[in-house]
């Protein structure tokens, strides 16, 4: 598998041209100001960054909120622009910079910013309107990456050629990159989607953030089947509170987006999407005895691995096993199974492409999440080490919960939490990690300009309210790694959530290097656990 460099997106291969003209007709654009000539004008491709320009490009140079990005014109310009679309300060600051280049504007609204229509803009450039392949979206707060990357195991047990784009990479056969957003801006994601299609994808598995639906990332995009998972306290430094997260949340469910939807019923926030949402929607429980279309049954769990039972509707059923602890993880493995049913791939098809797989272990379900309760030293002696990307109430809860139930000794938990982020959730965060662990040691995350003592402080102070465990501050996380493992006894669990995949620490406005991964083998090294 190749990993792209260089380059901040990935884009067909063989773009294809589209008239100036066409596009300014179709989206009601005029030249600014009058008179530019758009008949003998082409474009190949179309981004939001003047980085990311290549030669017969669209630039999309919208207003930010700091800057608007026609004052980068010149850039993209000299990179290869073909034309610029913008808004109608932003084609006074085109002029003003003397960039001689087409700019088209809203003819109807000069001044109305196009990100609205960006995305079904893209749409027609990279001719992705209308796939021939299966999209999958899923969206939740805790578990969607991992639902991506189950689905895209299945599909591949199914047979089906895959792309998939999360919150740790994104996917096109072979080639791989690491993501800057959970769900890329609609000009990368509809160049990406351009790309599987050249690439013959005949499945597709999108992560879709709350901000990528309030920011229309995935408008243009029409989804096969979607899926929510659950809801709980996060990025409420964006949105007013839970209720307006939860209809962020729900406009995914809506006949612009897709067709079919999936929904976990064991939450209210679940019930209220199944009972609002705008497209047909499928239910899925895991409480006994509650009222769904499917039913989800754990049958086993250990460290190694949680084997479950699926029942649905006509007979439909399904046994498998997920070789990552959790009941959590048996639930994403449902839905990501219901999701494929509901697009008419059948369950008895994934089955036999596991067995074929893996005959000696027919059920089992050959998926690996970059960062998701990564199991650093699985066969080495001594205690087990984990890296997650958790890093919410929710997630802490799930894991933890998880653990006490098959951790053959203590566990130990070491975090840290996002400065200029959701203040709001600290000492929640803090009181149940502390609930949880046995040993909880609260270390620096990404600081940024907060100062990281205080952060500390705030997630002790809700742990100190646990009253259970034994709480350690180390704010250095390298050094609360190895603290950890000197710690740990051979039959203990060490879960060191947040920084997961990510391979930077971000402190006083800079990103320093640093992988948790990395870190931890380390140190298990050092000290001879690996």
């Amino acid at each position: 598998m190749s990993t792209t460099e260089g380059a901040l997106t990935i884009r067909p291969r063989h773009p294809i041209e589209t008239p100036l003209a066409r596009v300014a007709e179709r989206f009601g654009l005029t030249a600014f100001p009058a008179g530019a000539p758009l008949d003998t004008t082409a474009v190949t491709g179309v981004t939001l960054d003047s980085r990311d320009v290549r030669t017969g490009d669209l630039y999309a140079a919208l207003p930010g909120s700091k800057r608007h990005g026609a004052e980068f014109a010149a850039q993209a310009a000299e990179r290869g622009a073909a034309a610029i679309l913008s808004d109608a300060r932003g084609a006074e600051l085109v002029r003003a910079a003397g960039v001689d280049l087409p700019v088209l504007v809203s003819a109807a609204a000069p001044t109305e910013n196009p990100r609205a229509w960006l995305g079904e803009l893209a749409a027609e450039i990279y001719g992705t309107a209308r796939l021939d392949a299966k999209l999958f979206g899923a969206t939740g707060t805790n578990g969607k990456t991992s639902v991506i990357y189950l689905i895209a195991a299945l599909l591949e047990a199914a047979g089906l050629r895959v792309g998939l784009s999360s919150t740790a990479e994104r996917r096109v056969g072979d080639e791989v990159m690491t993501s800057g957003l959970t769900s890329p801006e609609a000009t990368e994601l509809h160049a990406l989607l351009a790309r599987m299609i050249e690439d013959r994808a005949e499945g597709i598995a999108l992560e879709v953030s709350a901000h990528a639906l309030e920011h229309h990332r995935i408008d243009g995009v029409h989804f096969d089947v979607v899926a929510f998972n659950n809801l709980s306290h996060d990025h409420l430094d964006d949105f007013s509170g839970m209720e307006e997260y939860l209809r962020a949340k729900l406009a995914l469910f809506a006949p612009e987006h897709a067709a079919r939807g999936v929904v976990v019923v064991d939450s209210p926030y679940g019930v209220r999407i199944a009972r609002e949402s705008r497209i047909p929607v499928t239910t899925l429980a895991t409480e006994y005895g509650a009222d769904a279309d499917w039913h989800l049954a754990v049958t086993r769990q250990d460290l190694d691995g949680v084997s479950f039972a699926l029942q649905g509707p006509a007979g439909a059923s399904f046994r498998g096993t997920v070789p990552l602890f959790g009941r959590f993880m048996a639930e994403n493995a449902a839905l990501a199974l219901i999701m494929l049913h509901e697009a008419g791939i059948p369950l008895e098809r994934v089955a036999r492409g596991l067995a074929e797989a893996s005959p000696s272990d027919p059920r089992r379900i050959p998926v690996f999440v970059p960062g998701r309760l990564e199991a650093i030293n699985s066969g080495s002696p001594g205690p087990r080490f984990y890296v997650d990307y958790g890093h919410t109430p929710g997630a802490f809860s799930a894991m933890l919960d998880a653990l006490g139930e098959v951790a053959p000794g203590r566990v130990i938990f070491m975090f840290g939490a996002d400065g200029d982020r959701d203040t709001s959730k600290r000492a929640e965060m803090g009181r149940i990690a502390a609930a949880g662990s046995d040993v909880l040691i609260i270390c620096d995350y990404h600081p940024r300009s907060e100062d990281p003592a205080a952060i500390r402080a705030q997630l002790i102070a809700g742990a100190e309210r646990a009253q259970h465990a034994e709480i350690i501050e180390c704010g250095d996380p390298r050094e609360a790694v190895r603290l950890a493992i000197s710690l740990a006894a051979p039959d203990d669990v060490i879960l060191y959530a947040g920084p997961g995949h990510e391979d930077y620490q971000e402190v006083a406005g800079r990103k320093l290097p640093y992988s948790a991964r990395d870190e931890v083998r380390a140190a298990l090294r050092e000290a001879g656990l690996l």
